[in-house]
């Protein structure tokens, strides 16, 4: 992954990986999966691991310490209420973001 990539990505990846817990619950490895699915090929597991400690920190998911059959318990994330209307928030700057990016990449001005 580029560096201009990367730094993009440091800005978007909560709200990425919050959409995805809109959608169920998870736990670090399987959302490492998904976004490798998606083409963010080279996200690390530690990546995604140290972002659900901030967003556990914040109060945006719930963990739930689910049994494995291999090794300990996985932390299973969901979304809570707080998490979802912070989901809202990142949407809406993001499409304000993205209008005006795609504004200036055509040349265009408001």
């Amino acid at each position: 992954m580029g560096r201009q990539l990367t730094e993009m990505l440091k800005g978007t990846l909560d709200g990425i990986v919050l959409g995805y817990l809109c959608e169920r619950p998870a736990y670090g490895y399987e959302i490492t999966a998904w976004l490798r699915e998606q083409g963010f090929t080279d996200i690390a597991e530690g990546t995604v691991y140290a972002l659900l400690v901030r967003l556990e920190q914040r109060g945006l998911v719930n963990v739930e310490k689910v049994p494995s059959e291999k090794g300990p318990p996985r932390k299973v994330y969901s979304l809570n209420a707080q998490g979802s209307r912070h989901l809202d928030e990142f949407w809406t700057m993001w499409s304000f973001l993205s209008e005006r990016l795609e504004q200036l990449r055509k040349g265009g001005r408001r």
